[in-house]
């Protein structure tokens, strides 16, 4: 058209005639716009100057016009026609698809009588479908001779539910705005004329009865269950229980695993809930013939948004299980022991035992004196025992506690815990006539971090005699490190305190909140005290005499196969294969002598590639009673505590060998080694030799030898072959 015509009216067919000028048509709600090549006229569906004609049966909405261009003297016209149909009698519903039907021929838009269909077309929200979008979708297309027809499957993709509550019933319905192209020519024209409807379908409010399906197995002891489904606009907001109400944190936090599963081929999602066996939630209600009936109620207290409309979804669940007796743990005590009973459950030793923090391996249980039949094992657990805890001290006993823990081997989880704590007698001070006081100090569980070697008296110089990792040993006397002293009417009392000295106390920034380690010590004499003593003397019929006698002291060295020194190398053992990145651990002991006052020191240990201990060449272990100083592998010398098999710590002498310390002589790397020590055995109240192992380096007399007159003997031991291997 040229470009010189402008609108200058409308007319519109009601299908009376209806003129209107451009500004009252656009006041009306009408848009009116043109270019050369087109003309755009949109206007409301409730615009009165629509009327609606039936086509095939379908009411279909029409809007007619003809709009008038003018320029100068000349006219012209165009007319336009528009026609959309309702969804009332197009529009079918069944509870699970929508029904289309769109009238093949639309009267009001065709003016010829020659009408040829070219092509059809559909689509969902303005955008085309191909055949295979539609086969994925399951929508159906279908054409006759009166209608063009599309059935969609309620709930496919492209759509979406929305919910709905009516009286806590809940509803959904399913909307979708599919598409219908039609393409057609007329013979007057022979031009293709483009038909193209957006049409918004909603389906009518239908009640979804939300299912229940219990997925529990029995022997999992856990209820699991799923609820569903619902629209994507449903939100879980809490789960109410008989007993109680938890929100979907709290569930999470309770170990309920609550998880949100949408669909992936709909906008539909459905909730899950796990709850186990165990929680309080579960009731379990009876027991008959050999079973456990475990029930669960509730209801998932849910909201539709953005409306925030509440409702309820209720479950109950019930599920029977045979009755399995789970394994226990019980116990007592004696003055010196805990008795531990270790009941295996109907399923039999399916746990692993740990007692402390340790696994109940052969020897540790041979070492706490298994016992076992049937239906259960038990354990002698001494009081004392490395793998107890000492919980607090008092006067005249001392309470320690043993835990014991069963564990699912596959799983890691405690199946059962138990702890046992006694109160034990125990002398921790003595208080001697001739002044001497004596304390026993243990470390308790309070205070995880404490060195008991560290502990001093009140005078800080005044140190234990004996420690380890749970004990330290003070003996002082009444005038002697810091001790004080008060008089009372009939009684001295001697005090004194131990704990650890100012400069090692944690200090106020420390992250650990452990107490102050703080043991008083109280002794109370008599200052008055008359004893009666009788006595006849005899005369001597001979002066006293020593008779000879000889004697030989037996001393050996073992090799263990840990640091434990539990088990040891038997002879046919030999020679021991070892890698490069295992240690040795050697023992040394006097045997068969009950004097404790005899000690066992080691002077020099070395070793070679030979049986004969003067062979070359040599690796120097231990000189002079101490580790070799230019060794970069040193010897670990380790601790003897009393115990069953070493009645006297002072017999025996354990130290540590690293393999690497032969590492640098490639040459040798697989061949065997011996080792040999030369041992003193002596009186340990002669100080020298007998001050303990290595005591020149703790006295700072490095690389002095020692008076070896201090000694009643020598002895030479050797052990291997030991066979090393490169790993």
């Amino acid at each position: 058209m040229d470009a010189g015509f402008r609108i200058t009216s409308v007319v519109f067919f009601t299908p009376e005639e209806k003129v209107m000028t451009v500004a009252e048509a656009q006041r009306s709600g009408y848009g009116i716009s043109s270019t050369p090549s087109r003309l755009v006229l949109r206007g409301p569906h409730t615009a009165s100057e629509m009327y609606t004609q039936n086509v095939a049966g379908v009411p279909m909405t029409v809007l007619q016009t003809s709009t008038i261009f003018e320029k100068k003297w000349l006219t012209t016209q165009i007319n336009a026609a528009a026609a959309c149909p309702t969804v009332e009698g197009s529009v079918h519903f069944t509870p699970n698809a929508i029904t289309w039907f769109l009238p093949r021929h639309i009267d009001p838009l065709v003016t010829a009588g020659q009408f040829k269909l070219v092509e059809v077309h559909v689509g969902v929200d303005g955008e085309r479908l191909d055949a295979t979008e539609m086969a994925a979708r399951r929508y159906s297309l279908s054409v006759n001779n009166i209608y063009v027809i599309l059935e969609i499957p309620v709930g496919a993709t492209g759509g979406f539910f929305k919910s709905h509550i009516q009286d806590n019933q809940y509803l959904t319905s399913y909307t979708i705005e599919p598409m219908l192209e039609l393409l057609w020519t007329e013979e007057t024209t022979h031009e293709v004329t483009s038909y193209k409807v957006l049409f918004p379908i909603a389906t009518p409010l239908l009640p979804r009865h939300a299912q229940v399906i219990d997925k529990t197995v029995p022997e999992e002891r856990i209820f699991k269950v799923l609820i569903g489904p619902f629209g994507s606009d449903v939100t879980l907001v809490n789960v109410t229980f008989p007993s109680e109400v938890l929100s979907v944190t709290d569930c999470s936090a309770r170990g309920f695993n609550v998880l949100e599963h949408t669909s992936p081929n709909s906008s539909l999602k459905v909730f899950t809930l796990d709850v186990p066996f165990t929680d309080p939630v579960v009731q379990q209600t009876s027991r008959e013939k050999g079973k456990a009936v475990f029930s669960l109620q509730l209801t998932l207290g849910l909201l539709v948004l953005p409306e925030f409309a509440p409702f309820s979804q209720a479950a109950n669940l019930e599920a029977s299980l045979v009755d399995i007796v789970a394994p226990s743990v019980s116990g007592g005590c004696d003055h010196e022991n805990f008795y531990v009973l270790v009941q295996y459950g109907s399923e039999g030793i399916n746990f692993q035992t740990l007692v402390g923090k340790q696994t109940l391996t052969p020897s540790l249980a041979h070492l706490y004196g298994f016992k076992e039949n049937d239906t259960h094992f038990s354990l002698a657990v001494p009081f004392s025992a490395a793998d107890a805890v000492f919980e607090a001290v008092e006067s005249s006993s001392i309470k320690s506690r043993v835990d014991v823990t069963l564990k699912d081997p596959e799983t890691n989880r405690n199946i059962h815990e138990f702890a046992l704590s006694c109160k034990f007698p125990l002398t921790l001070t003595e208080c001697l006539p001739n002044g001497t006081i004596t304390v026993l100090a243990v470390k308790l569980e309070s205070v995880p971090s404490l060195k008991p070697s560290e502990l001093t008296l009140s005078d800080p110089s005044c140190g234990p005699v004996y420690s380890d990792d749970r004990h330290a040993f003070f003996v002082f006397t009444g005038n002697s490190c810091g001790t004080t002293r008060k008089f009372f009417s009939n009684v001295m009392l001697y005090e004194n305190e131990i704990s650890l000295p100012d400069e090692l106390q944690p200090s106020q920034e420390s992250e650990t909140e452990e107490p102050e380690y703080e043991l008083k010590i109280s002794c109370y004499y008599d200052i008055n005290t008359t004893r009666a003593v009788a006595f006849h003397p005899r005369p001597r019929r001979s002066e006293p005499f020593a008779e000879n006698a000889k004697g030989e002291l037996e001393v050996v060295m073992r090799i263990a196969s840990d640091e434990s020194y539990r088990s040891f190398h038997r002879s046919e053992d030999y020679p021991i294969p070892k890698y490069l990145q295992q240690p040795l651990y050697f023992e040394i002991e006097l045997m068969r002598s009950t004097n404790p006052q005899v000690s066992l020191v080691l002077e020099n240990c070395w070793a070679t590639l030979k049986d004969d201990r003067t062979s070359k060449p040599r690796w120097n272990l231990i000189i002079d009673g101490c580790a070799n100083p230019v060794d970069p592998y040193q010897v670990v010398f380790h601790p003897v505590w009393a115990e069953a098999r070493v009645p006297y710590p002072s017999h025996v002498k354990r130290f540590e060998v690293q393999m690497f310390a032969f590492a640098e002589d490639q040459d040798n790397l697989s061949r065997q080694l011996f080792v040999h020590c030369d041992v003193a055995i002596c009186d340990d109240r002669n100080g020298g030799v007998c001050n303990g192992q290595c005591s020149n380096q703790q006295n700072g007399i490095k690389g002095q030898r020692r008076a070896v007159s201090d000694a009643h003997s020598y002895k030479q031991v050797s052990s291997g072959p030991i066979k090393i291997t490169q790993s």
